[in-house]
């Protein structure tokens, strides 16, 4: 009889979270969640969360398993704490029970209220042994943008700028200029197709005249938002295009009209606590901001930020916009794209 170690246990594990990660941009805002099956030291199933509405991983993997039989006597790998209240879909926990698997490995614990431990206690009721915390770290950085909804009320933010050598990122006027590579504009893509929403200022939405959708990768459009605080922007500009979902923050009342809401924000509070909290009650778990430097370094000066990609590129202008100066302090990751250096920042707290 196979008995499981544990490198077999995160060898699985990771398996799991590579499913997980099939989910991006498709299961928000329910976090990503993968599931492993195995029986004896193979694999008999494996799911992941595929769409929002959708089967979750758990009920995705029992039913590619082809020898039911064989459930009583398996071993499931999930990467988050199956569910245990009913919400689009049944309790992931009571399938677990009712196919009488032996054993589950949860790499999280979910901190959703509905939840809370309450699928673990309902496996451990049920005779099933369980195991958790396996590649917990791991678990928490792919699903970093529920875990701060669940546990900070706002969305992820994650903020974006290209800066040349000399450190600039528009011309002396706010004029756009084409600064990095293409790598890099095909990665910014890619990038707003996995978060759920996008936000410009008004200066980047005036000059740039942005379309903020997705089409040099797969996926689909993020949530328009602009700050646009006396409605100065022309309506012929592409956000008001109806194209897709645009949330407008402002202090001035104006009619809504299809795909284009305008939010308006109290004149007597901070813009962007009212913005974050705005989102977090419209189910927004993450936000690419791409401009412009007024928005970027108000968010910093906050601490409003949870992650920073710099894009710095060999070209030099000599003058204009200065970049926003973040230094080295919180660096995660450093790598190329094409001549292009990206830097992935970390807000560091304490």
């Amino acid at each position: 009889m196979f008995a499981p170690t544990p490198d077999f246990d995160l060898l699985m594990m990771r398996r799991a979270l590579d499913l997980a990660r099939l989910g991006i941009g498709f299961a928000r805002p329910n976090p990503l969640v993968g599931c492993v099956v195995t029986h004896d030291g193979r694999i008999i199933g494996e799911g992941w969360h595929r769409q929002y509405g959708g089967p979750h991983a758990e009920v995705n993997a029992i039913n590619s398993v082809t020898e039911p039989e064989l459930l009583p006597r398996s071993r499931v790998y999930v990467t988050l704490e199956p569910c245990a209240h009913h919400g689009k879909t049944p309790p992931c926990a009571d399938l677990l029970i009712e196919k009488r698997v032996a054993e589950v490995v949860i790499c999280n614990a979910d901190p959703n209220p509905l939840v809370a431990g309450r699928g673990i206690a309902k496996l451990r009721e049920a005779g099933i042994k369980v195991e958790t915390g396996v590649l917990e770290a791991e678990g928490r950085w792919l699903n970093r943008r529920f875990f701060t909804a669940q546990e900070q009320q706002r969305p992820y933010v994650v903020l974006k700028w290209a800066e040349t050598a000399d450190g600039y990122l528009a011309g002396p006027y706010y004029q756009s200029v084409a600064i990095s590579g293409e790598q890099s504009r095909v990665a910014v893509h890619q990038w707003r197709a996995e978060e759920q929403a996008i936000l410009v200022g008004t200066r980047t939405a005036l000059h740039d005249n942005p379309r903020l959708n997705v089409r040099e990768w797969p996926g689909q459009n993020p949530l328009r938002l602009v700050i646009d605080k006396n409605l100065s922007l022309p309506p012929t500009h592409h956000l008001f295009d109806g194209g897709q979902p645009t949330l407008v923050f402002t202090y001035r009342e104006r009619a809504s009209r299809p795909h284009v809401e305008y939010v308006v924000l109290s004149e007597a509070e901070d813009l962007f606590p009212q913005m974050l909290r705005q989102l977090h009650q419209r189910q927004v778990q993450s936000v690419l901001v791409e401009g412009g430097t007024t928005v970027l370094n108000s968010l910093l000066k906050d601490g409003l930020w949870d992650e920073a990609r710099v894009i710095r590129a060999p070209k030099r202008l000599g003058g204009g916009v200065p970049a926003p100066k973040l230094g080295l302090c919180g660096l995660h990751e450093q790598f190329r794209l094409g001549e292009d250096d990206v830097f992935v920042f970390l807000r560091t707290v304490g």
